[in-house]
């Protein structure tokens, strides 16, 4: 409770900073495009939550609130009278389960309602850009009833679409890696014309070097611990197959051909999405239930070995803080704030990701009759991103925030304990070789499609 308190509080301050639209700056907020300040308050939102759910998954958080007089109660209803409430619920996976399930349900509602918004112009865009503290209240009281929701099968159900929602953020993920490779190396490469091109170039060859070397020490890495001579069979498939694809990818980026067609692709690009796919490897590989192919780190750095059959989890007991999980929290909190400040200029990627090329998220604030500073109305002429596939994207994510926090661990209603699942591992496995397939789509489409402008 003590948690929802404070994102009550800290989503004051956003209604403070975005009152109506266009949106209102604070005097120490820096000017910026209206569609970029609500992509950020937005993003916010979904930080919020998360936040809110590691809160509920911290060791110890469950005996800290049975100190409290009056507060838990046992059973399995989730409030009770005289002010109690079911401890097992509100805190652990159940709890990642529902928070994450109201802010799925308050980002799709969103994703529908701000269908086929062209300008700023339409009525619904009001509604985009202002009205935080109202929409914050919705989000409230959305995950006030979640946690009302009966046990039954609703984490079964719900996994499942934890599973198909974060194939899908993986995906994205990856699109979004793309356009931000893209846009380094044309940066990059356009700094060393106009200036120092030695130090310019020498820091893409490090980079892209530095990329590919970490990506094959991770591919020998993976052949040492994660396989075994008479098992193991799928993961050498995997690390195998993931290996050739990146080859080929990097090699395709450099052919004359494409080069010719797309000055912009190059090595820098294909090294991060490479090292991107030996990452989604090892997190799938790092879901088998097969312990003997899936060791875990201190294993390895103890040399301690167990023929435990399927890694478990306790009733109520969440523990993603391992390498795996915090890695992936990284990148989800990079690409949700790359997505929110993108501005891209590369037309495929835009076309993946429903954008059009913006004029960048620097504009000059506007200051109003009462003297406060207003974001720059940029989109009177047509959005510079889809309301509705962005707002879809945050529902995508809030499942793939639950997967992670949860290590997609599958929960098992009979014994309440989360188990490891063959269907996470090829849910990545799928996702980083479609991933693949679409940069590779990047890299030709313009030799296919030659009666296209892909400059």
């Amino acid at each position: 409770m003590g948690a929802c308190m404070a994102l009550c509080s800290l989503a004051s301050c956003a209604s403070c900073l975005c009152g109506s639209a266009p949106c209102l700056l604070c005097g120490c907020c820096p000017s910026s495009n209206n569609s970029t300040v609500t992509r950020l308050v937005f993003s916010f939102f979904l930080l919020l939550g998360t936040f809110v759910s590691i809160i509920m998954i911290l060791p110890g958080m469950e005996t800290q609130l049975r100190k409290i007089p009056g507060f838990c109660q046992g059973g399995t209803t989730i409030p009770g009278i005289e002010n109690q409430v079911n401890c097992d619920v509100i805190v652990g996976y159940k709890s990642v389960y529902r928070m994450c399930f109201a802010m799925a349900c308050f980002f799709f509602l969103f994703s529908v309602i701000m269908i086929r918004v062209r300008s700023s112009k339409d009525p619904r865009a009001a509604i985009q850009n202002g009205f935080w503290f109202f929409k914050f209240l919705i989000l409230v009281g959305i995950t006030v009833g979640a946690f009302f929701i009966p046990d039954g099968t609703f984490h079964d159900v719900w996994f499942y679409f934890g599973i198909v929602g974060s194939f899908m953020f993986i995906i994205i993920q990856l699109i979004l890696l793309i356009d931000f490779a893209h846009s380094w190396n044309e940066v990059w490469v356009r700094n060393a014309e106009e200036g120092n091109s030695k130090c310019w170039f020498a820091g893409l060859l490090i980079f892209t070097v530095l990329h590919y070397a970490l990506a094959f020490a991770a591919v020998v890495l993976f052949y040492v611990y994660y396989t075994k001579p008479d098992e193991c069979a799928e993961h050498k498939v995997f690390i195998s197959l993931n290996l050739i694809f990146s080859v080929v990818v990097s090699v395709v980026s450099i052919l004359p051909k494409v080069q010719d067609a797309s000055p912009q692709s190059g090595l820098l690009q294909s090294s991060l999405i490479t090292l991107y796919t030996m990452y989604v490897t090892w997190s799938a590989m790092t879901n088998n239930p097969n312990r003997n192919c899936n060791p875990s780190l201190l294993s390895l750095v103890s040399n301690v070995s167990t023929s435990e059959p399927s890694p478990t989890i306790a009733p109520g007991q969440v523990q993603w803080w391992d390498a795996q999980g915090i890695v992936g929290l990284v990148i989800f909190l990079f690409c949700t704030l790359y997505a929110s400040i993108r501005s891209s200029s590369n037309t495929q990627v835009n076309k993946l990701m429903q954008t059009e090329e913006g004029s960048g998220s620097g504009g000059s604030g506007e200051v109003g009759e009462d003297g406060l500073r207003r974001a720059v109305d940029n989109e009177e002429e047509g959005v510079t991103y889809s309301y509705s596939f962005f707002h879809f994207h945050l529902f995508l994510a809030s499942l793939y925030i639950m997967m992670t926090l949860t290590n997609w661990y599958k929960p098992d209603t009979t014994t309440q304990a989360m188990q490891s699942s063959m269907p996470a591992v090829w849910v990545k496995i799928c996702s980083s070789w479609l991933g693949l397939g679409l940069y590779l789509w990047t890299l030709v489409a313009p030799l296919i499609l030659t009666n296209r402008d892909f400059s």
